[in-house]
């Protein structure tokens, strides 16, 4: 024996000992992995199953001896998806990997969910050999991907549902705008309304109290949605021109059936009364409620936590009215003060909500008074429609790309001139200008 032939022996023995060392550690590692691990016998009709891992056993219930001879397609039950099996018998078929997630059911009828990974082992000559399958417990993941599935169903449901009540809230505050403005000779009327993308709180009127009084008010409830909106259709209401049913009048007190116009402090006080004493109404809002004598253009008004009135007068320019009072529905005991502000010839009046003023650009910059103030000068000499329009569509370019995020409403009054009318047997005397 040479010397090389004598050192060769040792060598393979030490080769053969590591390799045999390397197989037991992948043994073990094979039997200690937490996955179940199969192996397929591809040479063999069915696939039968020639080993199994301790994973597998603890993932299905079944033992080693129970498995091996058998294709694994055991695990499948009733509620295995057909689909999902047909996907895995094709690739098996076709000798090519696949991942399924399917519902599979261990021994004792147990349904859990398995991730089924099978990969195709090659010969030296590239045919296919084996398969090795890797199987995990993804059911609580798949529980809690439903669970969350189900929940955003269910949320989308939810926003579906708000957006139609959102829109009916939407159409019914539309729907109680005036559609029919009342006719004074000598006085013109005249509202624009624009509604945010969300459902706001503005709500406008013009109610002919008697031959001679009008009732024009503008008020904003606070926030948004459809509880605002619910809210400024119950206040176009009670602001109605319904005697027996309005705050706009109160019923005399020497037990007839009469009813006389209230002043705009009582009103005002009367809603603030109604409520606070009613605690599921925690809205509050403010408001410019004024009532106009159009013989003699006086407009008597409170406003309750509201821009006051902006009078543009032909002889002395443009002012915005006295404000006193907070918002309405915020503090009990409240007290409302009047004001008064008197239309001449020509002179315009207009009441409008904070949506206008606090409308902003880009820049977060508000539209603000000066900008108002400035686009109504500028629109003196159109009609008093026209003037509203320009207002609003300058207030929509100054919004944009973003859009309104709150309502802008705004009514207004002109006296037109001097007219000779005769009502009830009285000539009266008022102004017209044709």
């Amino acid at each position: 024996m040479t010397p090389t032939t004598a050192n060769a022996a040792p060598a393979k023995r030490l080769n053969n000992e590591r390799v045999q060392a390397q197989l037991e550690l992948k043994d073990r590692a094979l039997a200690a992995s937490a996955e179940g691990i199969t192996i397929a016998d591809a040479s063999l009709p069915d696939n039968p199953l020639i080993y199994a891992n301790a994973g597998f056993e603890r993932l299905t219930g079944y033992s080693v001896a129970d498995v091996l001879g058998r294709n694994c397609r055991f695990l499948q039950g009733p509620g295995t998806d057909p689909a999902t099996a047909d996907k895995l018998r094709t690739a098996i078929r076709e000798k090519r990997e696949v991942t399924v997630q399917l519902l599979n059911y261990r021994k004792d009828g147990t349904p859990f969910w398995n991730r089924l990974s099978i990969t195709p082992v090659q010969d030296a000559s590239g045919a296919v050999t084996h398969f090795i399958g890797v199987q995990s417990d993804v059911t609580a993941e798949k529980q809690a991907r439903d669970a969350l599935q189900k929940a955003n169903e269910r949320l989308e449901a939810a926003s579906q549902a708000m957006k139609r009540d959102l829109q009916a809230a939407s159409e019914l505050q539309h729907s109680l705008l005036p559609v029919e403005l009342p006719e004074f000779p000598g006085m013109s009327f005249a509202y624009r309304f624009r509604p945010c993308s969300d459902v706001g709180g503005d709500s406008l009127n013009v109610v002919a109290l008697d031959g001679r009084h009008v009732a024009v008010y503008i008020l904003d409830v606070s926030g948004h949605g459809v509880a605002a909106a619910l809210l400024s259709v119950t206040l176009t209401h009670m602001l109605s021109e319904v005697p027996d049913r309005s705050f706009l009048y109160h019923a005399a007190t020497d037990g007839t059936s009469k009813y006389f116009i209230a002043p705009p402090a009582e009103v005002a006080s009367r809603l603030n009364k109604h409520f606070l004493s009613n605690p599921g109404v925690s809205r509050f809002f403010t408001m410019v409620y004024g009532i106009l004598d159009t013989e003699t253009g006086e407009f008597r008004y409170v406003a309750a936590g509201h821009l006051g009135p902006i009078h543009f007068s032909r002889s002395s320019g443009r002012s915005i009215g006295e404000t006193s009072g907070i918002p309405i529905g915020l503090l009990a005991g409240a007290t409302y003060e009047e004001h008064v502000v008197t239309l001449s010839s020509r002179d315009r009046l207009y009441l409008c909500t904070d949506g206008i003023m606090e409308a902003e650009n880009a820049a977060e910059e508000q539209f603000g008074v000066e900008r108002l103030l400035d686009t109504l000068e500028g629109s003196r000499d159109s009609t008093l429609g026209e003037s509203l329009s320009a207002v609003m569509a300058r207030v929509e370019r100054w919004s944009e790309p973003a859009g309104a995020v709150d309502d802008a409403s705004i009514v207004a009054v002109e006296h037109c001139g001097r007219v000779e009318r005769v009502d009830g047997g009285r000539r009266h005397g008022a102004e017209f200008a044709g």
